[in-house]
C-alpha cells in the first residue's frame, strides 16, 4: 500500500492534536503554516514574539488568531528561550523556528537550562513522498551534520528509526550510501557502511535492517538491483532510510529531488532532541512547512510512547 503525507496527517488525527511553540512568530510564512495546521486539526500553536507585529502580519494575511495563545516578547533571543522552555517543560509537543536566524535558534535548542538536549547527537531527516514510489523515503543527514563519523552515523540511524516507526514503518531498511556497493579501502564511506552493517548484525544497532555499502540505484530501484545481480543483499531497491556519507551528498540529492521532480512532497525535522524541532528554510514551500508540522506531531507521539 502506498505511503503518503495524507497517511501521516491521518495518524495525527489518531493520536490527538499536538501543540507547537513558535520562536519569533512574526513571520508571514510560518503564521500561514501554523494557521493551516490548526484548521486541519494537526496542531495548535503558541506564538512567541512581538505581539503587535504578529497581529499586524496576521491581519494582512486575513488570518484569524482566535484560539492562538500569544506570548509577547519583542526581544528575539529572549523569545526563542521562552518558546523553547515551553517545549522543555512539556507545555508544547514540538518547537518551530520563526523569524530568527538558524544560529540563534539552535542556541536555544542547545541551551543547558531550558533547551532540548538529550545527551546524544542531533541530526536532520527529510521525509519524501515521491510520485511513482510506494513508500516514503527518509533522507539523512542533508542539512545539519556536516561530516559524520562512524559514531555519528550510529546516532543518525538511532535518531531516524523512531521517525520511521512514527510513520508506520516497523522495521526500516537503512542503506548507508556510497558511489559503489562493494568495500573499497580507498573509499572510507564504503568501509564505514560495511562496519554499520556488521554492527547491526551483532546487535549494536537495533530496530532496523542495515545493508551497506549501497549505491543509490541499488538502494531505491528494484530493477537496478535485479540487473546488477544483487539477489543476496538485504536491501534490493526497497530501502526506507537513505544514509548519506556527508552533507554534500545529502544536500545535493535533497535539492535535486525538490527542484526537479514534479509533484514531490516533503517534510523535515531535527531529531535527537527532547521533542521534534521544525527547522524549515525560508525557501521551503507552504506545503513543506505544513508537512513538517504533521511529521513532528506523529514523531512527538512516538517519543511520548517511548518515554
Amino acid at each position: 500500500m502506498k505511503q503518503s503525507f495524507d497517511d501521516i496527517i491521518a495518524k495525527v488525527k489518531e493520536c490527538g492534536k499536538k501543540t507547537v511553540s513558535v520562536s519569533v512568530a512574526q513571520d508571514s510564512a510560518v503564521l500561514e503554516a501554523v494557521h493551516e495546521a490548526k484548521v486541519r486539526g494537526i496542531a495548535d500553536a503558541i506564538l512567541v514574539g512581538d505581539e503587535a507585529k504578529i497581529k499586524e502580519i496576521a491581519a494582512s494575511l486575513n488570518i484569524d488568531l482566535t484560539g492562538f495563545e500569544i506570548i509577547d516578547e519583542p526581544d528575539m533571543i529572549q523569545a526563542s528561550l521562552t518558546a523553547v522552555k515551553l517545549a522543555h517543560e512539556g507545555k508544547a509537543d514540538m518547537y518551530m523556528k520563526g523569524l530568527i536566524d538558524t544560529k540563534n535558534f539552535l542556541k536555544s535548542v542547545l541551551d543547558k537550562e531550558v533547551g532540548l538536549r538529550t545527551g546524544g547527537a542531533l541530526s536532520h531527516v527529510a521525509v519524501f513522498e515521491v510520485p511513482g514510489f510506494d513508500k516514503l523515503l527518509y533522507l539523512t543527514d542533508v542539512a545539519f551534520m556536516t561530516y559524520p563519523t562512524l559514531e555519528d552515523k550510529v546516532h543518525i540511524i538511532n535518531n531516524t528509526v523512531p521517525v520511521c516507526n512514527a510513520c508506520g514503518v516497523e522495521m526500516p531498511k537503512v542503506a548507508p550510501l556510497a558511489a559503489v556497493e562493494v568495500v573499497n579501502p580507498k573509499m572510507p564511506a564504503t568501509v564505514e557502511a560495511a562496519e554499520l552493517t556488521k554492527m547491526c548484525e551483532e546487535g549494536q544497532i537495533t530496530g532496523c535492517i542495515v545493508d551497506g555499502p549501497l549505491s543509490l540505484d541499488l538502494a531505491i530501484d528494484p530493477e537496478a538491483a535485479k540487473h546488477k545481480g544483487a539477489t543476496d543483499r538485504k536491501i534490493q531497491g526497497d530501502a526506507d532510510i537513505l544514509l548519506f556519507p556527508d552533507i554534500h551528498a545529502g544536500n545535493l540529492v535533497y535539492k535535486a529531488m525538490v527542484h526537479t521532480i514534479p509533484g514531490v512532497k516533503n517534510g523535515c525535522i531535527l531529531t535527537g532532541t527532547k521533542v521534534p524541532v521544525i527547522l524549515t528554510s525560508r525557501s521551503d514551500t507552504f506545503e513543506t512547512k505544513v508537512n513538517s508540522i504533521a511529521l513532528a506531531a506523529v514523531v512527538a507521539e512516538e517519543l511520548k510512547k517511548r518515554k
